[in-house]
């Protein structure tokens, strides 16, 4: 057993390793509300509360979902530099905002699936465009469903035309709430990039976001021309679309939620897929009532995501430094 590892233990190419996979993690707006410590040999992620979205977030669901995803990849770091990975979620009740402590072990070779999986941590990025004309097969669907699932999971297909109806029906709903909420469009205007240094890194690229008319997109600005609800149904017909759902609505649940959301990401990356995560009608609280009735969920709906083959290329979002990753942020 290799034991706990210190700091200076880890190797600067083991750190870039290590830091750099929690860093291209997806979050929220691209806010990046995680921080890593190393204290007592445990790799320590630390939930970043002040990268607050009162409007977008209001209680911190999405944040939370962000560092799951932070944590999956954190954890596929340990295994391919050949240690076991014990996590312990929210290990200190003292401590709310550590989110998950990590303690590497060892050796152990990472799997064939592990592998691919963080290699395709450089590859993911949201996209948020239409996708291309072609399908996915019924077994890709499967699969990506069973990923989630063996990660305690529900990732429910919504493939039905009648239930992808009352989904266009209430993103219609949602998008036109949120174009006409002036606070929400703030602060989404804050989080947007207007060059590289805004925000330290963080935020949404503008050359990123989609042009055209895609509410479903989640970013739905005063200038968005919503398509009716018709070309909406049918535009979710050529997509496929994914509900999470968790037994709980707790911060473990959460949490989980991102760390299968990001698994399946990564599978869908693997496969040659491209997609991108739908929460912010979630915050309706009408919108996730209603689609939780209307899709008969078993459970509580933490986000919607879209799957697809990618039309062209979109810019990935920037990042922050590894060293303020492993500082004290600002």
């Amino acid at each position: 057993m290799v034991g706990r590892r210190h700091p200076e233990q880890w190797s600067p190419a083991e750190l870039e390793v290590l830091a750099g996979a929690v860093l291209r993690a997806p979050s929220v707006h691209n806010i990046q509300p995680w921080r890593l410590n190393f204290e007592e040999g445990l790799l320590v992620l630390v939930e970043r509360r002040e990268r607050e979205l009162p409007e977008h977030d209001p209680r911190g669901r999405d944040r939370l979902l962000s560092c799951g995803a932070a944590l999956a990849n954190l954890e596929l770091a340990i295994r391919v530099l050949g240690h076991r990975a014990y996590t312990t979620e929210f290990p200190d009740p003292g401590r709310p905002e550590v989110v998950a402590a990590v303690e590497p072990d060892g050796p152990l070779p990472p799997s064939v699936s592990e592998v691919n999986r963080y290699s395709a941590i450089k590859r993911r990025h949201s996209y948020r465009r239409r996708f291309s004309e072609r399908s996915l097969t019924r077994h890709q669907i499967v699969d990506l469903r069973d990923t989630a699932a063996t990660n305690g999971i529900e990732a429910r297909p919504v493939l039905d035309e009648i239930e992808l109806a009352r989904v266009a029906d209430l993103l219609e709903f949602a998008a036109e709430t949120h174009q006409h909420d002036r606070a929400y469009q703030r602060e989404l205007s804050l989080w947007t990039l207007r060059d590289e240094g805004h925000l330290h890194g963080t935020g949404l690229a503008s050359n990123g976001r989609p042009a055209g008319s895609l509410p479903w997109a989640g970013l739905v600005r005063e200038s968005t021309a919503l398509p009716d609800r018709e070309v909406l149904k049918r535009r979710l017909t050529e997509e496929t679309l994914l509900a999470f759902v968790t037994p709980g609505d707790t911060r473990h649940d959460h949490v989980r939620a991102g760390r299968a959301l990001q698994l399946t990401w990564l599978d869908a990356v693997h496969e040659g897929l491209v997609g991108s995560v739908l929460t912010q009608p979630l915050h309706l609280p009408e919108v996730r009532a209603g689609l939780s009735e209307d899709l008969e969920l078993s459970g509580f709906l933490q986000a919607l995501m879209r799957f697809g083959y990618p039309a062209g290329d979109v810019p990935h979002s920037p990042r922050r430094s590894i060293d303020e990753l492993l500082g004290t942020g600002f």
